[in-house]
């Protein structure tokens, strides 16, 4: 059983909680922008498991059918604590190593781009990740643990980590030995040079402690969150494709055949030397790091809520649900992943009139056409609804902002760096 689906709500309500009680005690770490981008993608993570058709089934399928060394007894409490355990060692080295190599890192530098450190970072989740990270859990198959007990501790490790994203928990003692905690968990988003590829495990740190890669949180030196390869934009296409696109340039532009073909599997730190234009490097400075914090007004801030409050309301009704077929659900999904690089240009301060008003046209023509669909009228109406609202709105947002300076600056960084997730 996948307990995640039931979960998502508690997780909406703990990020409120943790929401409030910053404010209570005047220590905030949410920002409104970088949280609904953490949600953003949160969502189209889960959005795209369910069209992303993948060979993980089948060669989960395969193995246990086919070349399972034995079948251990899913009724055993046994066996569903060796999985639970065993679980986290893969998953170790699944996390170790997309932090190593570049072809991994791509999918992973998603959960690390945000620069806050809160529960709904633990939402921000890839979009690409069901394309490689199955591939180190079929050990756990060939060991004769039942699919089903697979998915249930797969879940269960994954609700686990979600409490652990928070600046507001402090270190928990003799618990700190053993398991994965907030403070230790700290130190792996942080990219601070002393904590650059630390604290991998999921539950259990003891891996870490084993293999070399634990190191306590220095209370003399704050965490700063986020990857040294600036994202510089909450575009949630780009944040899921700007290190792919990167080990594209350097197979493509590399005059070097060896480095071509090198390129996807090399350590996340590597550029090839044959490059015609030099990769910039690494300058990160814990003394004048600055987040990325484009300055906007307060109604585009109101009309991106609104945004991510429509998404999730279609999300929940209709997708989640069951409700919408394949191609529906592949339509439905590329108008929310629309909807998302819409709203992120306004938080990256962009003027997004021209874009946003084909979006909304789109938006009238489907439910339009969806009306006609005996099964799609509720979320036709809904469409139709939500379209006449924001234009209506529309004239109201102001296209006169603009980025400060040195942020404009900024976005304009051309994906050359070097991706290594220091975090």
């Amino acid at each position: 059983m996948d307990f995640i689906t039931y979960a998502v709500p508690f997780f909406l309500l703990a990020i409120l909680v943790e929401l409030a009680y910053g404010i209570a005690i005047k220590k905030n770490t949410y920002r409104l922008n970088d949280a609904i981008s953490n949600l953003f993608m949160g969502t189209l993570r889960t959005a795209n498991k369910l069209i992303i058709i993948g060979a993980a089934g089948y060669v989960f399928y395969s193995v246990e059918t086919h070349f399972a060394l034995w079948r251990m007894d899913g009724t055993s409490a046994a066996t569903w604590i060796f999985a639970f355990i065993i679980y986290d060692f893969f998953y170790y080295w699944f996390h170790r190593i997309s932090h190593e190599r570049q072809i991994f890192w791509a999918s992973h530098a998603a959960h690390h781009q945000s620069e806050d450190y809160n529960l709904s970072t633990a939402l921000r989740q890839t979009g690409t990740g069901a394309f490689v990270s199955w591939v180190f859990y079929i050990p756990m198959f060939v060991i004769g643990i039942p699919s089903y007990v697979f998915i249930s501790v797969a879940s269960l490790n994954l609700i686990y980590q979600f409490w652990v994203h928070s600046e507001h928990i402090p270190k928990l003692g003799w618990y700190e030995n053993y398991f994965v905690t907030a403070s230790n968990h700290r130190v792996h988003h942080a990219q601070n040079e002393q904590y650059i590829d630390k604290n991998y495990g999921g539950v259990f740190i003891i891996w870490d402690r084993m293999f070399g890669t634990h190191k306590v949180e220095d209370e003399n030196e704050a965490c700063i969150y986020g990857i040294r390869s600036t994202l510089n934009t909450f575009n949630p296409v780009w944040a899921n494709l700007h290190v792919y696109v990167k080990i594209i340039k350097e197979m493509w532009l590399s005059k070097n055949w060896k480095e071509k073909f090198y390129a996807p599997f090399a350590r996340t730190s590597w550029t090839p030397k044959s490059l015609p234009i030099k990769a910039n490097k690494d300058n990160f400075n814990a003394q004048t790091f600055k987040k990325y914090d484009p300055v906007i007004s307060k109604r585009h801030k109101a009309y991106a809520l609104f945004q991510y409050l429509f998404i999730t309301y279609i999300f929940l009704v209709f997708i989640q649900s069951g409700y919408l077929n394949y191609p529906q659900l592949w339509v439905t999904i590329s108008m929310m992943t629309f909807t998302m690089y819409c709203t992120s240009m306004w938080f990256d301060g962009k003027k997004g009139i021209l874009i946003e008003s084909v979006r909304l046209v789109l938006c009238l023509l489907i439910g339009a056409y969806a009306y006609f669909e005996i099964s799609l009228a509720s979320i036709a109406i809904s469409l139709m609804i939500y379209s006449v609202i924001n234009i209506l709105a529309l004239p109201l947002i102001s296209v006169t902002q603009t980025m400060p300076l040195d942020q404009q600056t900024l976005s304009l960084i051309h994906i050359s760096e070097p991706t290594r997730q220091e975090a």
